[in-house]
C-alpha cells in the first residue's frame, strides 16, 4: 500500500474551528439542551426540585401509614413517583396507564397466590428463601401482568413490581396488601397533580427529553 493511499485511508484528526463550535452550541441551545456548565446547572436545578418534591411525596405517605397502622411505602412506590414526576409526558407516566397497571397487577398476583395455594404461606422475607411454588407464582404473575398491559394498553413497567411484592408474600392479602395499594394511590394521584405544575414540566421536559 504506498504511502498517499495510507494518508487517505487514515485522515488526521481534525479540531473543529470556532464557526463549527459555535454552530453546535446554538443547535444544543435550539434544541432545549443547553451544553457544558449550563446544562450540567439545569440539570441540578431539575434534580434538586424532584429530590425535594419526590421526598417530601413519601414522607408525607410514610407518615400516613404511621399514623393508621399500615406500610404505605414499598418498593413499587418508588418506581412510580418517579415516573410521574419525572417523566409526565410518557405514555407510562399517565394515570390511566398507572391505575390499570397496577390494578392488572394485583389481580394476577392475587390469582397466582390462589393458583399455587399460597394464600397464607408467610413471606420469602419470613422464610429467607423462595420456594418452589412461590417461585413458580411469581414469575407467572410477571408474565400475566406484561400480557394485561399490552392487552389493556396501559404501559406502566413498575407494575411487574406489584406483581411480585403480592406473589413474594410481602405485600400478602390483608393489612400488607391494604397499605400497598394504599400508599400506591396516594403517589399516584399526588404526583400526578405535581407534574402539571408549569415550572416543573416544562424543566424536567427540556431536561429529559
Amino acid at each position: 500500500m504506498s504511502a498517499v493511499h495510507r494518508r487517505q485511508s487514515n485522515p488526521p484528526c481534525r479540531t473543529p474551528g470556532p464557526g463549527e463550535i459555535g454552530r453546535a452550541l446554538r443547535r444544543s441551545a435550539a434544541s432545549g439542551h443547553p451544553a457544558g456548565p449550563q446544562a450540567l446547572s439545569t440539570r441540578l436545578l431539575v434534580g434538586g426540585r424532584l429530590l425535594i418534591l419526590s421526598a417530601g411525596l413519601l414522607a408525607a405517605a410514610g407518615m400516613i401509614g404511621h399514623i393508621i397502622g399500615l406500610i404505605l411505602l414499598t418498593t413499587t412506590v418508588g418506581p412510580t413517583g418517579y415516573l410521574l414526576l419525572a417523566h409526565p409526558d410518557t405514555e407510562a407516566a399517565q394515570v390511566r396507564c398507572a391505575a390499570l397497571g397496577h390494578l392488572a397487577a394485583t389481580v394476577c398476583g392475587l390469582a397466582c397466590l390462589a393458583a399455587f395455594g399460597l394464600w397464607s404461606r408467610p413471606s420469602i422475607a419470613q422464610q429467607g428463601a423462595d420456594s418452589l411454588p412461590q417461585i413458580g407464582a411469581q414469575a407467572l404473575a410477571v408474565g400475566l401482568t406484561l400480557l394485561a398491559l399490552v392487552a389493556l394498553n396501559a404501559d406502566h413497567p413498575p407494575a411487574a413490581a406489584t406483581a411480585l411484592m403480592i406473589t413474594s408474600g410481602i405485600a400478602r392479602p390483608g393489612p400488607p396488601l391494604y397499605g400497598m395499594l394504599i400508599g400506591l394511590a396516594i403517589v399516584i394521584t399526588t404526583a400526578a397533580a405535581l407534574a402539571k405544575v408549569p415550572w416543573l414540566r416544562e424543566r424536567t421536559r427540556r431536561t429529559f427529553h
